[in-house]
Formats: C-alpha cells, sequence, structure tokens
C-alpha cells in the first residue's frame, strides 16, 4: 500500500511538473493581475478597479455601454425608455426572455429590488444613485414595478436627463437575482453577507471562486443575451510582481499580462508570441493632502505641492508608454475634459509658498500610497523632490485592503492613490472631487474624494450642482470646463497623470476589450 501511494505521489509531481509550464486550455482564457485591491463582490458595496472589472462581466445593468460601441449608451436589461414631461419620472421597458445564472427570469422586481437595496445598504458606491433624492425611506416610493415588463424610477432632483442614465450605467446599477439572493438573506441583511463571496447575475460569466490574493474564477453563461462568451472560463491569477508576469506570459501559462512595467514591456517587444496593446484609460492618479491636517490645510502649502512633483522627469522615465501627465479630474479624451497643464516642477516657487504659508524651514509628513506599480515609484521620487523644499516625508505602502479603510475614515496625512470614473459623464468625477455637501465627520461620505479630504468650497459645491443639473450641453460643456480649472488652483488635491493601460497578450489570443473606466472592460468576445 506505502509503494502503490508512494508511485501515486510520484506520478502526480510529474504530471503537475509537465503542466506548469504547459500552454492554457483553449476554452479557458488566463489573465495575471495584481488582484490584492479586491475586498468584496457585492455590485452594492464594489468600488476598487479590478473588481468592477469582474462584476462588469458577471453582471447586466439597467444601462451599459457594450464592448462593440464604447461610445453609445445602450439598454444592458431594459430595451427602452421615455422620461416624463417634468423630466423626473423615467419609464423602462424591460428586454423580453433575459434570465439570470440561476435559471431565474429577469423581472422588473429585480431591478427595483437591486436599486432599492443598494440605497439600503448604503455602502460606498450608493451615493452614485442616492444623489437622485432616494433614501432608505422613500426609495419604494421612487423606484418601483408598473408591470410585469415595466418600471419606473423618479427623481426628486433637478439632474441632467443624460446624468441620470449615464449613472443607471454604473456598477451599482447591477442587477441581481432578488430571488436567489434573498435565500441567502441572514438578519435582514439583503444577502449581503453571501453577495460578498457569491455572485446573482445575468452576465456573460458567472462566479465559480475567489480565493483571495490568489484567483477569481469564472463561467461562461451560455445563454447570455448576445450569445455564448468566446471562452468557456476566465481566470485571473493573483500574480503581484511584474516580474512574475512578465515570466508567464513569455512562457504560455497565462494569455495576458495586466501589470507590466515600461520596462518589461520593452523586454517582451522582441518575442514573436507576445503583442503589447495599448488602451487610453480614464484612471486618474493624484496626490491628496488632509486638509484637516493642521499644515496641509494651509492652501499655500498644497500649492506648493503641485510645483513639487517632477511631472515630465516620472512620465519619461519609469513611467514611460504607462502614463500621460494630466492635471484636470476629467480624464482627457472624453467629453468635457480640461486639457490644460499649469503646473511644473519648480522648487523655488514652492519654497517660495511654503514661507509665505509659514512652513519655510519644512515640516515631516506621512506618505501613504499601494504596494503594487508605478505607486511606491511615485512615492520615492517625491520623496525626493519634496526633500528639495526640507519636507521629510515617510513612504508607507500597504495594499489596497489596508489602504482604502484608512482613507475612507480620513486618516491619512498625504496618500497617492488612483481614481476611476463610475460612469462617463463628468460628474461621476466632478462629485467626487469638488462636491462635498457635508464635511462633518459623521456624515461618512465615503465615495467622495473630497469628504475623504476633508475638503469643502462653497463656490465648488454650487458650480458642481449647477453643471449636474444643465440641461443645455454646451452650456454644461463650459461649466465642468470651469470647475476643472477652479480645482486646478485650489483643493486638496495633486493631479498628475492618466493612464494608458498597456496589456501584454499571446498572439493567438483576440477580442480583448479595455475602455475608459473600469465597467468598460470585457471578456466575451475573447477567442483563442
Amino acid at each position: 500500500m506505502k509503494h502503490r501511494l508512494y508511485r501515486w505521489f510520484i506520478s502526480t509531481l510529474c504530471v503537475f511538473a509537465l503542466s506548469a509550464h504547459a500552454a492554457t486550455p483553449k476554452d479557458t482564457f488566463v489573465m495575471a493581475k495584481d488582484i490584492s485591491d479586491i475586498i468584496t463582490l457585492d455590485p452594492a458595496e464594489v468600488f476598487e478597479l479590478t473588481t468592477g472589472e469582474i462584476i462588469a462581466n458577471i453582471y447586466d445593468r439597467v444601462m451599459m455601454f457594450e464592448p462593440e460601441n464604447l461610445t453609445e449608451l445602450t439598454g444592458g436589461v431594459v430595451e427602452s425608455w421615455s422620461f416624463s414631461d417634468d423630466g423626473k419620472t423615467i419609464l423602462f421597458t424591460m428586454r423580453p426572455g433575459l434570465t439570470f445564472h440561476s435559471g431565474n427570469p429577469v423581472t422588473p422586481e429585480d431591478v427595483t429590488y437591486s436599486l432599492q437595496r443598494v440605497v439600503k445598504l448604503n455602502k460606498t458606491p450608493a451615493f452614485i444613485i442616492t444623489q437622485f433624492g432616494w433614501n432608505a425611506d422613500n426609495v419604494d416610493e421612487l423606484v418601483k414595478v408598473v408591470d410585469d415588463s415595466k418600471f419606473s424610477v423618479t427623481i426628486t432632483e433637478d439632474f441632467s436627463p443624460a446624468l441620470v442614465l449615464n449613472a443607471l450605467s454604473a456598477g451599482v446599477a447591477s442587477v441581481v437575482d432578488k430571488k436567489l439572493v434573498m435565500e441567502h438573506e441572514q438578519d435582514g441583511d439583503l444577502g449581503y453577507e453571501w453577495l460578498k463571496t457569491n455572485s446573482a447575475g445575468s452576465g456573460a460569466f458567472a462566479l465559480q471562486t475567489w480565493k483571495a490574493n490568489e484567483l477569481v474564477s469564472m463561467t461562461a453563461n451560455e445563454n447570455y443575451r448576445h450569445g455564448a462568451p468566446g471562452m468557456k472560463r476566465v481566470i485571473v491569477r493573483h500574480v503581484a510582481e511584474p516580474s512574475a508576469q512578465r515570466l508567464l506570459i513569455e512562457k504560455g501559462d497565462v494569455d495576458m499580462a495586466r501589470n507590466l512595467t515600461p520596462d518589461q514591456i520593452k523586454g517582451v517587444e522582441g518575442n514573436a508570441d507576445v503583442v503589447i496593446d495599448g488602451y487610453p484609460k480614464g484612471t486618474i492618479v493624484y496626490m491628496a493632502a488632509n486638509a484637516s491636517h493642521p499644515i496641509l490645510g494651509n492652501p499655500k502649502v498644497v500649492e506648493a505641492l503641485r510645483y513639487l512633483v517632477d511631472y515630465d522627469g516620472m512620465a519619461n522615465s519609469f513611467l514611460a508608454g504607462q502614463f500621460v501627465v494630466h492635471q484636470a479630474f476629467w480624464p482627457s479624451g472624453l467629453w468635457a475634459a480640461l486639457d490644460d497643464k499649469p503646473y511644473t516642477y519648480d522648487v523655488q516657487k514652492a519654497k517660495a509658498l511654503l514661507a509665505e504659508a509659514g512652513y519655510g524651514d519644512g515640516f515631516k509628513i506621512r506618505i501613504d500610497t499601494l504596494t503594487n506599480a508605478p505607486f511606491p515609484g511615485l512615492a520615492q521620487s517625491i520623496q525626493a523632490t519634496l526633500a528639495k523644499a526640507g519636507i521629510e516625508s515617510e513612504i508607507v505602502t500597504a495594499e489596497g485592503k489596508t489602504l482604502w479603510p484608512i482613507y475612507r475614515a480620513r486618516k491619512h496625512e498625504i496618500l497617492l492613490a488612483r481614481w476611476s470614473p463610475d460612469y462617463v459623464d463628468p460628474h461621476s468625477n466632478a462629485d467626487a472631487f469638488a462636491h462635498n455637501p457635508d464635511n462633518r465627520e459623521e456624515a461618512k461620505l465615503t465615495g467622495v474624494l473630497a469628504w475623504r479630504n476633508a475638503w469643502a468650497d462653497d463656490a465648488a459645491n454650487a458650480l458642481a450642482v449647477k453643471a449636474r443639473n444643465e440641461t443645455d450641453v454646451a452650456a454644461r460643456k463650459e461649466q465642468y470646463l470651469e470647475l476643472q480649472r477652479m480645482l486646478q488652483n485650489i483643493g486638496p488635491f495633486v493631479i498628475m497623470y492618466q493612464q494608458n493601460e498597456q496589456v501584454a497578450r499571446r498572439t493567438d489570443v483576440e477580442g480583448f476589450v479595455s475602455g475608459s473606466n473600469f465597467v468598460l472592460v470585457f471578456y466575451r468576445n475573447v477567442t483563442k
């Protein structure tokens, strides 16, 4: 018996050794990616970049931008909609014949439940739809079933109709299977604990398993409304080190590597089996200064910080090809983007501003940021340039699951982070960077970056609301341009870069789509 077990053990090791460097299965799409930022898979709570991408492939939303045309807003689970005369109520008609992964039909009741659930749970991204005037007390009346094929939503604010539809393409507008979720409800939690690690969608893929800091595995929905996906399975492997990702993509152990550094991109360019694709993204890289800090709350100090970033130096060295200098809160290439870049690296100007603020001798500060590239490199460069103005800084790196709770609790000093729009409308970022209607600690507006940094400005708030509600398209654009210029001069943010995602893929892989934000990344058209 011992000999048989030994032979079995040795043969198993041999099979594993042979398969360790074998090509990926023809029906499986395997990606190497840093997925350390995943903390939940419940679409009512998801607010991280990786998870936003994952749920975009598991759930259909009320409204969507499809991979076939990322510029056209269309219905997801709905096929048509109409506005009331006052623009406050939208009547939606469902697409017929849709089913969830469970086999349950997708009904108006599922949609209204999904939106009501977001409001009642009130997790970080809930503000995307609570801004419509919805709260736990009124949402059942404002979001309701009309009949077997229709539902309506009523807003209480004077929003632009285009903004409302765009917001309903965000991840929080994902439609969950009410019957399945409620089967797993515990103590009135609306299935929250269960849905953090499971899925209940109708999208192109269903969650098979998520193992933290290991992998996410999904299986194809053969009955998807666009037809069966090209791959039967998608596996996202957690590979934190870009150097390890390069090794895997070159050996063929993965089909795609998502986090290669510029040096590694250059290193694989001569490999005939690997192609490098570029995807302009809406992701903004910024520095945030906590306004509740006794020094960082001084506007002159923040203005000095804007002159203590070597924008071009970093863009032309370790960021080469993957980030471009951008200094406004709305990404370049999108409607109403501001491309002005008023700040350059100027130590003398920064020193003068610090002296005006009363900190000519400098001060000590902590810089919090992520462990994954490019953030440690950014922090080290900024640490060096701050030092030239007498500012001594300590760098503390952490994974997203550790860093984001600190940020949302307003416990940071200086923080280097990234931000991607939740939906393709400039209000998405304006509402985060410029609009803080309640700066009190107890307000807990954790999805609002201005609130996280304990900063509010009456003029910025007023202009953000004005642009949000404007129905004239040309006037609305000018208002957002004005707001971006305002935030370049006031506020706690030093906006530095915009991402150009460089992806390494094996030459036999086609059909991957990566749009401007995380809910516009699609796997369903991938083939090998």
